[in-house]
């Protein structure tokens, strides 16, 4: 007998929509049930219009955390708008902006502490996602910040000054691959009346073959691993998009070797419901994060492939701590509440914890500019 209560932790629907396309077409890649799981129109976890982000949803950002993390950038920013000379007109292009929480927190610092440099920023939000952009549009515009800022469904052209992501391209969908007697194979998901269940096969494309074949190894004997082209395809646009300045990459990974270790038998695939953490990506369909490592070794190279030069990459930890995020901490002087010591400190703590906000990497790109200084990276010259 059907039970009369809809599923309180999974979308039904989708779930429905997802089960119908394998049996219209067979098995489905796993790249594109995580594409259907996470951005299906309307039904998708990113889509559905809930509220995914922050300390009531189901995962944790760094501009969540605290406004010191856009201060932080903003100083990094600044920096760059000097290096390029100061222009009168300076774009910053972020790409899933989720809330456009570090949007709103870096826009305030500058009309607070550069007031010059805040003139001259034109800040564009890349949403597609309808619900995303009318929450971010209510948070920009209760600062009156609006005028600084303004939406487009895919990435400008021309843009000169930095294009900025963070935890965007880890959230992308990615083929996940296994080491089969020493042959590479394919996951795709298949559907047997019952459940979900996964089955190995040849790969779907080619792509996936020369991806190994540019950072020269292959995981590890029945290691499963996930390729995110979409990621590397991503980053190409970026670079054709970028007429002169930087690309600021904020996201969860390792260099190839680390990621595609021969002791890393599961991958680094993970699903995220309420803050706990999972590696079941069929339960709590449209109704949990899924999100996984990204390949800095192959991010750099399409970056360079494609015309930019890597100008450094480090850890969030110590990115914050160069660009001086200590000065945020009270010093005994300070005519701060108690309550207001305590959340900076906590904060703080937080945003450069090497075992959680921390171990982000920060990858900074350039094109047509000669980087002297860049406190946050440690480039002097």
């Amino acid at each position: 007998m059907e039970n009369e209560f809809a599923p309180a932790t999974e979308n039904q629907a989708l779930k429905e929509r997802i089960i119908a396309r394998i049996r219209d077409e067979g098995p489905i890649t796993f790249c594109d049930f995580m594409a259907m799981a996470l951005y299906e129109p309307r039904l998708g976890y990113y889509c559905s219009g809930r509220e995914t982000m922050g300390r009531d949803g189901d995962y944790l950002t760094s501009p969540e955390v605290s406004p010191i993390f856009g201060a932080m950038v903003g100083r990094q920013l600044r920096e760059m708008w000097e290096a390029m000379g100061a222009p009168d007109r300076w774009h910053i292009v972020e790409a899933g902006a989720g809330n456009a929480t570090l949007c709103r927190d870096l826009l305030r610092w500058s009309r607070l502490r550069a007031p010059e440099f805040f003139e001259v920023i034109r800040y564009v939000i890349v949403e597609p996602i309808p619900s995303l952009q009318a929450r971010q549009r209510g948070l920009v515009e209760a600062d009156a910040l609006e005028s600084n800022v303004r939406w487009s469904n895919e990435m400008p052209d021309a843009v000169e000054g930095c294009i900025v992501s963070n935890e965007l391209l880890d959230s992308m969908p990615v083929h996940r691959v296994r080491i089969d007697d020493g042959e590479l194979r394919e996951v795709f998901v298949d559907w047997d009346e019952k459940q979900f269940r996964e089955e190995l096969q040849e790969s779907s494309t080619a792509e996936i073959g020369r991806y190994f074949e540019r950072i020269g190894l292959l995981p590890g004997e029945v290691c499963t691993s996930e390729v995110n082209l979409a990621a590397l395809d991503w980053m190409a646009r970026a670079r054709q998009a970028l007429r002169s300045g930087f690309v600021l990459t904020f996201d969860y990974g390792y260099e190839a070797p680390e990621l595609y270790a021969p002791w890393r038998k599961e991958g680094t695939l993970l699903c995220f419901y309420k803050h706990n953490p999972s590696n079941d990506p069929y339960a709590r369909i449209g109704r949990q994060d899924m999100t996984s490592h990204i390949d800095f070794t192959s991010l750099k190279q399409a970056g360079e492939a494609a015309g930019l030069k890597t100008v450094g990459l480090v850890s969030q930890s110590d990115f914050l701590t160069n660009l001086g995020i200590g000065e945020a901490l009270p010093a005994r002087s300070d005519e701060l509440s108690m309550e207001e010591r305590i959340a900076r400190r906590r904060a703080v703590t937080e945003l450069i914890d090497p075992a959680g906000l921390g171990r982000i990497k920060v990858l900074l790109q350039a094109k047509s500019i000669h980087v002297s200084h860049l406190s946050g990276l440690g480039v002097s010259d």
